[in-house]
């Protein structure tokens, strides 16, 4: 059973499980900015704050999302607060508060002073919602970390 997770860890991390069908057949609907909070990586994973601001395209009002992203997999070292920017995607117009949900995919980062990261997620409304790296995460920090991320994301309102 260890072995047989282990490899969804490493397949997942190497971006070779399907990232979701429906998310991948969107269009470009936003951006999605986020702060996410430093901390220790605990060797087999780690938990930090999120907070984010979603900029739908075109002239919708920008809207405030916190919440938290979880790593499985190896996870090591130390970070200070990190930003990154995810292009996001969907088969229409998101609704206010649409990006509210649990999204899961794969992550990896390296970190030696100053860092990178990427995380490709698929998650909120019916899996319908894909996250894709639209810059590349940067941090600071010591650290080496590459598994399965979950991200939770609740809506707080308008800017």
């Amino acid at each position: 059973m260890r072995k047989y997770a282990f490899a969804v860890v490493v397949l997942a991390a190497l971006g070779l499980l399907p990232a979701g069908a429906n998310a991948a057949s969107g269009v470009k609907v936003g951006v999605l900015s986020c702060g996410i909070a430093g901390g220790v990586g605990l060797i087999l994973g780690s938990s930090k704050k999120i907070d984010c601001v979603y900029q739908p395209s075109g002239d919708g009002r920008p809207e405030h999302y916190s919440g938290r992203i979880n790593k499985l997999g190896v996870d090591i070292g130390v970070t200070g607060q990190s930003v990154v920017v995810w292009a996001v995607f969907a088969p229409g117009k998101v609704n206010k508060g649409g990006l509210q949900g649990t999204y899961v995919g794969a992550s990896a980062e390296a970190t030696a002073v100053l860092g990178l990261g990427a995380n490709a997620l698929v998650g909120g409304f019916k899996r319908s919602v894909g996250l894709q790296p639209l810059s590349i995460q940067a941090q600071t920090g010591l650290n080496v970390a590459a598994g399965v991320a979950e991200l939770t994301l609740h809506y707080d309102g308008k800017e």
